[in-house]
C-alpha cells in the first residue's frame, strides 16, 4: 500500500487536509498535508479583484479610453474647469422648480409653526388650589415641555378638561370657554402683556423719544441685556469691571478735553 506523506509545519500554521476515497479495499487512502499561513496583522490584504486602479484619463491612445477619453467631442462636460451644477439641465425649468411646494411647516415656512404653548384645563388640575399659575411655573413643574424653537413661545390656555378649585392662571390667550370655566370656579384669567411685534416704524418712533430724553438706543439695549445676563449669573464680573473703568476713563478725558 501507499504510505502516506507527511510534512512538516511550522509553529501556529493551520491544516488544510484533503482525503482521497481509495480505488480498492486493498489500496491505502493518502492524505495530502498542506501549510496556510493564518491571518495576521502582518499579512492582512484585500481580496484579488476588489480594487482596482483610478483611471488616468488625458494620456494618450494606450490609456485604452480613446482620444476623447470617454469625454466625447465638445461641450461643457468635456473641456476642463468646472462643470454643471447639482440639478441643473441644460437652462429648461430644473425638477426642483417643477415639482408643486408644500406650504406651512411641512415646506420650512414659519406660516405653520405654533404661536403659542398650548396647556389643557385639564393639565392644570395637576397642580394645588389656590396656585398662581404661569408659563415659568409650569415649566418647572414639568406640566410643559417648551424646547428649541418653542422656547419663548407664550401661553395659551384651552378648556379641555375641569378645574377642581380656584386659582389665578397668567397666559397671553385663552380661549372662550376656557375663560368661563376658570371664572366659574372661582378663579382668575390674566392676559399677559406680549413683546410687540418688531417693525422699523415702532423702532425709528423708539429711537426719536430716547434721543429727545438724551439718551442713545444702542447703549441702552445694552444696558438691558447686560442686566439680564447679571440676572441669569452668565456675566464675568472681573470682565464686567474693567470695561467699566475704561469706559469711566474715558468720559473723564472728554471731561477734562473739554
Amino acid at each position: 500500500g501507499q504510505v502516506a506523506q507527511a510534512q512538516t509545519l511550522k509553529v501556529g500554521s493551520s491544516l488544510r487536509a484533503a482525503a482521497v476515497r481509495p480505488a480498492s479495499a486493498s489500496r491505502v487512502s493518502s492524505v495530502h498535508v498542506q501549510a496556510v499561513e493564518r491571518l495576521r496583522l502582518g499579512n492582512l490584504s484585500p481580496a484579488p479583484g476588489s480594487h482596482r486602479d483610478k483611471a488616468r484619463k488625458g494620456r494618450g491612445y494606450a490609456a485604452g479610453q480613446g482620444g476623447t477619453c470617454g469625454f466625447g467631442n465638445r461641450g461643457q462636460k468635456c473641456r476642463s474647469g468646472p462643470g454643471v451644477r447639482p440639478g441643473f439641465e441644460g437652462g429648461q425649468t430644473p425638477l426642483y422648480r417643477r415639482l408643486p411646494k408644500l406650504r406651512g411647516i411641512a415646506g420650512g415656512m414659519a406660516a405653520g409653526q405654533p404661536d403659542f404653548v398650548v396647556v389643557n384645563l385639564k393639565d392644570l388640575a395637576r397642580i394645588p388650589e389656590g396656585n398662581e399659575v404661569s408659563i415659568d411655573s409650569l415649566k418647572e413643574k414639568g406640566v410643559v415641555r417648551a424646547s428649541g424653537r418653542m422656547r419663548n413661545k407664550p401661553l395659551k390656555v384651552l378648556a379641555n378638561g375641569e378645574l377642581k378649585g380656584p386659582m389665578v392662571i397668567k397666559a397671553a390667550a385663552f380661549s372662550a370657554a376656557a375663560k368661563a370655566k376658570i371664572e366659574a370656579a372661582g378663579g382668575t384669567a390674566e392676559i399677559v402683556a406680549q413683546k410687540p411685534k418688531w417693525t422699523r416704524k415702532a423702532y425709528n418712533r423708539l429711537v426719536a423719544e430716547l434721543k429727545k430724553q438724551g439718551k442713545d438706543y444702542k447703549v441702552e439695549a445694552l444696558k438691558k441685556r447686560v442686566a439680564k445676563l447679571q440676572a441669569k449669573g452668565r456675566v464675568n464680573k472681573t470682565r464686567l469691571a474693567k470695561t467699566s473703568a475704561k469706559k469711566a476713563a474715558k468720559e473723564d478725558f472728554k471731561t477734562k478735553k473739554a
